[in-house]
């Protein structure tokens, strides 16, 4: 797929050059103080932060924000505003941003969001985590016991960038035979202050699991992670078990911050870790 914005320059992603000592103390204020906050708490304040988004007067911190963050000045031109409406009334609109015309790709198989590859590897040698006491596997993230996933698929997390297009779609031609709402902390998400396990908030945050068989029988695994100020996680109204998905078919949104993860039966073909993908790139 050829990329076209000068957004993209940069899949490395310089913030990743951040101080140990600055990821450590961030490491900390996310971990050991909002962390340990109750959840409930953690969703109240986050749902008062989301909603700051969904006044009309936040509309006008789109221009700025396009401007901050993206070099393309037609970046925009590509995407609609969400739910049939006809200009984008709130920022919550342009960060809930829906493709005019889905990417399209030959490929049998596609990533499924847009943002960096902070973590890929085989599942046998992927890193525990400690969760409050509690030592984790990775089939933890899918809601799975270990050894469920086979320990040749592949992990890949997707950390989504605030600016990052919010929106997950299937990655493969299939059928959705799980689904699954797993409640959890909304704790930071950002790769670079978990410079020892970067996908250690999807062990523990709140996320929807979803399950998709392809044609050869092989299960795709995605997990759709939520993060501080998500409002929600919101399912496409089509995705139900049983129902048939095509590649690229939207699978759901978030309402601000988010990360994805995903256990494939292949590994990535033409990516590997701090690469930056893109919806409907080949996998």
């Amino acid at each position: 797929m050829h990329v076209s914005s000068a957004y993209y320059s940069d899949p490395t992603f310089t913030v990743f050059k951040v101080p140990n000592w600055r990821a450590y103390f961030y490491k900390f204020l996310s971990i050991n103080i909002w962390g340990n906050l109750p959840s409930p708490i953690q969703r109240r304040a986050s749902n008062w932060y989301a909603s700051v988004y969904d006044k009309p007067f936040s509309k006008y911190f789109i221009k700025p924000y396009l401007w901050m963050n993206y070099s393309d000045h037609k970046y925009l031109d590509k995407f609609q505003p969400p739910n049939g409406k006809s200009q984008f009334a709130t920022f919550q609109d342009f960060f809930t941003r829906q493709f005019k015309s889905v990417p399209e790709n030959s490929s049998d198989w596609v990533w499924p969001c847009e943002g960096l590859l902070c973590e890929e590897g085989e599942i046998k040698d992927m890193e525990v985590a400690q969760v409050k006491c509690d030592t984790r596997k990775v089939e933890t993230v899918f809601g799975l016991e270990e050894g469920e996933i086979p320990s040749h698929y592949s992990f890949t997390n997707v950390f989504l960038h605030n600016k990052n297009y919010h929106r997950i779609h299937a990655p493969v031609d299939g059928t959705i035979v799980r689904i699954q709402h797993i409640p959890g902390d909304l704790v930071v998400l950002r790769p670079w202050i978990y410079k020892q396990n970067p996908s250690l908030p999807a062990f523990r945050n709140e996320r929807y699991n979803i399950d998709i068989e392809d044609k050869y029988g092989e299960i795709w695994h995605l997990s759709i992670v939520g993060g501080p100020a998500v409002g929600t996680i919101e399912l496409n109204s089509l995705v139900r078990l049983g129902a048939k998905v095509k590649k690229v078919n939207e699978i759901g949104l978030f309402y601000l911050g988010s990360t994805c993860c995903m256990a494939a039966p292949i590994k990535p073909r033409f990516h590997r870790k701090n690469n930056f993908v893109e919806v409907g790139m080949s996998y």
